[in-house]
């Protein structure tokens, strides 16, 4: 302005050449304004080159920024949350849309009142300052509904945003009805997979912050740029687009040096997450083997582990706060109190100098405009800030992404059978190797079939090269041999849990078995729920099955006390507390008789219940009509069994038919030389 002025004294004709073309010259600046706010946002926001870790340390987390990854992420995350232009979340989000437009135009209209409430009291008029105060009144109306509204549209928003993620997650996680192999993500993922170690906080927590962020980046991104344009347009009404522009000029230089020294919030908000989930997971385990701990008495061990992970929370976070303070420094210095001196100034300049085209005004009017502009740069100033704020906002939203896409990306891979494990030492060799680069093949049979088929456990390790057997329908099969050789891998392949690395699978569908391990699975919920898991109780009905008819299958493995004694079918306990060991097991054989599969797996199903309803149960099960796969140690069994699978726990093995009676006298012989060693 101040070079226009020394033009105008120095060339009138360029002033008056000026004013008569100032409207389409002030157009022209106010158009460009537009679209240099829209592009500059757009690149300071838009998809940069993947940010690469430099550090060659495994260990640490990779880089976490708002980059073209982030946005890649982020765009196959939207279209979960909003599917389609009718959903639910699009109509919550034309609201807020809306409502965003709506609280900025009374923004403008207060700004314009607030000169006049002044501008009436410099020229003292009584009646025109108590009708503009009745107007603020009334203005307020409308004004704080739509704060409110804003809120709650916005948290309505975050709600929905979550449960569509989160029901995406769980289709996954826990699969959908009638689904195939391709399913039990829930299991692959802690058993066969190291990239995600909590997958509950993922689940919880970081889906939960990912939608709050989400709700509230749009209102925090989309607002302000919206504020900016219209508040600097009618700033540029009252005071000239010139002088606009050469703020701009200014703030944005500043600018610049404050997206510099911006630090990585992403990256600090991934990690956050990341570390509090160990310290959760740490937690968890104490609790999960607390009876080992407390024997070995570990406690202290145990205490310093968990301080460990909990110290280094803390140090991430002392770190973070550190960066926060010096940087809300540095922002509050240039945002609030530079911006504000290029505020000040602008306000300045009708009262300093004359506007070309614009007449004389009293006292009153300069005031009006000085409090008028004065109300709009500050809301523009706000908006400025929250622009810059909002880059932060959506670092921290980065770093959400980057837990929730994680999440997704692993569970699509555990799907298809690519799994990221940490192996053995053995699986390096060169024969091993091949063995786990390979995969079988598995055939939908009524029987059970191995055909050279390797035993291998998630990492790696090689229990037995080629394992061929086959177990016809009614053929009960006894499995033996010491830990850890095989014995429970070849159920979790029956079971569709293991991959296949070679080989030919013959077997029924996975729902055709069922486990009884040692120790139960018992769900929350009632008795009855216990003997019908997992169906519920309107399937029970549906299947034709009565309370009188699970109270026949209690009576066979002698339990039907039980509905009396805990207070009836509709009886809800914690119910691994209050059942003994013992009636566990016979709760989960009356579990077997309801569902009456195919193949039963047992798993030292029968070691804390007495040899006579041990019998009991076996003779009803083969009455049934299922086939038994049996891990036991108790000898009461073996008469039960046609075949046998021996491992000797060096990679190799026995499969034979089974002579009951042949190997207890081997057995009494055995132990009665064993007594005469000991004799001796």
């Amino acid at each position: 302005m101040a070079v226009l002025s020394t033009l105008n004294n120095r060339f009138p004709s360029f002033s008056k050449a000026y004013a008569a073309n100032r409207p389409a010259i002030q157009r022209s600046l106010n158009v460009a304004f537009v679209i240099y706010v829209l592009s500059s946002t757009y690149r300071s926001l838009s998809a940069r080159p993947p940010s690469k870790s430099t550090s060659s340390d495994p260990a640490k987390p990779p880089r976490v920024a708002v980059d073209a990854l982030f946005y890649q992420r982020l765009s196959i995350i939207l279209r979960i949350v909003i599917p389609s232009i009718r959903s639910k979340e699009a109509l919550l989000l034309f609201m807020h849309s809306s409502l965003l437009i709506f609280r900025t135009a009374i923004s403008l209209y207060v700004a314009a009142l607030d000169g006049k409430i002044v501008a009436s009291l410099v020229r003292a008029q009584p009646v025109q300052f108590f009708w503009n105060i009745l107007r603020w009144l009334l203005v307020a109306i409308p004004a704080t509904w739509t704060n409110s509204w804003l809120s709650y549209i916005q948290n309505k928003l975050a709600i929905a945003y979550r449960t569509r993620l989160t029901q995406e997650v769980m289709k996954h996680y826990l699969g959908e009805e009638g689904e195939g192999p391709d399913g039990k993500v829930y299991y692959k993922l802690s058993n066969l997979d190291d990239r995600i170690k909590n997958p509950d906080q993922m689940i919880t927590h970081d889906i939960q912050r990912f939608s709050t962020h989400l709700a509230a980046i749009y209102s925090n991104l989309a607002k302000p740029v919206l504020d900016v344009i219209l508040y600097n347009y009618q700033l540029s009404q009252n005071v000239g687009a010139e002088g606009l522009m050469g703020l701009t000029f200014l703030v944005q230089s500043t600018a610049v040096l404050l997206r510099y020294l911006t630090p990585s919030f992403g990256m600090y908000t991934a990690l956050s997450a990341q570390l509090s989930g160990s310290l959760r997971h740490t937690h968890s385990r104490l609790a999960e083997f607390s009876e080992e701990i407390a024997f070995m008495g570990g406690e202290q061990t145990e205490k310093m582990l968990i301080e460990r992970e909990y110290a280094s929370v803390v140090e991430h976070e002392n770190k973070v706060l550190n960066r926060k303070w010096w940087f809300g420094c540095v922002e509050e210095g240039v945002i609030k109190w530079l911006w504000g001196s290029f505020g000040l100034a602008l306000c300045a300049i009708p009262i300093f100098f004359r506007i070309p085209g614009v007449g004389e005004v009293d006292l009153g009017g300069r005031t009006e405009g000085f409090v008028t502009n004065r109300r709009l740069l500050l809301s523009s100033s706000d908006a400025f800030g929250r622009v810059m704020y909002s880059y932060k906002d959506l670092s921290e939203l980065a770093g959400y992404t980057a837990r929730v896409s994680l999440l997704l990306d692993t569970m699509a891979d555990v799907r298809k059978g690519k799994f990221e494990k940490a192996l053995v030492s053995s699986a390096s060799t060169e024969e091993n190797g091949k063995i786990l680069r390979a995969r079988g093949e598995i055939i939908q049979s009524e029987d059970i079939q191995f055909e050279n088929v390797p035993i291998v456990t998630p990492n790696g390790d090689v229990l037995v090269k080629s394992l061929s057997f086959q177990v016809k329908p009614g053929q009960h099969l006894l499995i033996v041999g010491p830990n850890g050789c095989g014995k429970s891998s070849l159920f979790r392949i029956l079971g569709g849990l293991w991959p296949v690395y070679g080989g030919i699978v013959r077997k029924p569908a996975a729902s055709q078995f069922i486990l009884i391990p040692q120790r139960p699975y018992l769900s929350l919920g009632t008795l009855r729920d216990q003997v019908i898991y997992p169906h519920s109780k309107a399937d029970m009905e549906a299947r034709g099955v009565t309370d009188k008819d699970l109270l026949r299958i209690l009576s066979v493995v002698q339990m039907d006390s039980v509905v009396e004694r805990e207070g009836g079918w509709e009886a809800a306990r914690e119910w691994r507390e209050a059942l003994s060991g013992g009636d566990q097991q016979k709760i989960a054989w009356a579990r077997l008789f309801y569902h009456n599969p195919k193949y039963a797996v047992l798993d030292e199903a029968t070691s804390l219940v007495p040899i006579e309803i041990e019998a009991m149960m076996m003779e009803y099960a083969t009455r049934l009509g299922i086939t038994l796969l049996t891990v036991s140690h108790r000898s009461s069994l073996w008469k039960y069994h046609a075949l046998i699978l021996h491992y000797d726990g060096q990679g190799g093995y026995v499969f034979t038919k089974l002579d009951a009676e042949k190997r207890l006298a081997l057995q009494e012989e055995k132990q009665t030389l064993e007594a005469k060693l000991l004799e001796v």
